[in-house]
């Protein structure tokens, strides 16, 4: 026996399948605020060199670039 198709059972549908979406937006994480173990010691290793003074402010970079 066939089902019929209605709009309402198709409106239900799409309704549901737009609650699914939503929630699965508002609980996605974004892959890119996650670092590797590599990216994460390189970011200590910046902080510690910023800290000791080892860098080049930007200000300085662009004038050397001529920007």
């Amino acid at each position: 026996m066939a089902e019929t198709v209605t709009i309402k059972k198709i409106y239900d549908e799409i309704r549901g399948l737009k609650k699914e979406v939503t929630f699965i937006k508002k609980h996605m994480f974004d892959p890119d605020t996650i670092l590797t173990t590599e990216e994460s010691k390189r970011f200590e290793e910046s902080m510690k060199e910023l800290k000791e003074g080892k860098t080049t402010p930007l200000s300085e970079v662009k004038k050397e670039l001529g920007l």
